[in-house]
């Protein structure tokens, strides 16, 4: 991965507001990345000062290993899962236009 996309993503999840959610794919679609994982990979090698807990799986679930930091740490700022899935039609955060 380049660096230059590399900083897309991590413009894109810092760019996700307090108490909405986004998904991998929607960052990676948003940053050009080709692939969802792409987003996984920044996130846990360069995404400690990232607000990553706003950053879910598709289904509005957080990655198993995860779940109870993620969960909390959103929570504390009102989104609120239901059996540990986050309301995607009420929560999901969607930039206005693609990075360019």
């Amino acid at each position: 991965m380049d660096e230059e996309l590399h900083e897309r993503i991590r413009h894109v999840v810092a760019s996700i507001p307090p108490g909405r959610v986004s998904t991998y794919g929607d960052v990676a679609a948003v940053a050009g990345a080709s692939t969802p994982r792409l987003v996984g990979r920044v996130l846990r090698e360069d995404g400690h000062d990232l607000p990553w807990h706003r950053v879910l799986r598709a289904d509005g679930t957080p990655a198993p290993h995860l779940r109870r930091e993620q969960l909390e740490r959103l929570r504390a700022e009102g989104v609120l899962a239901d059996r540990q899935r986050v309301d995607m039609r009420t929560y999901r955060w969607l930039p206005a236009e693609p990075e360019s």
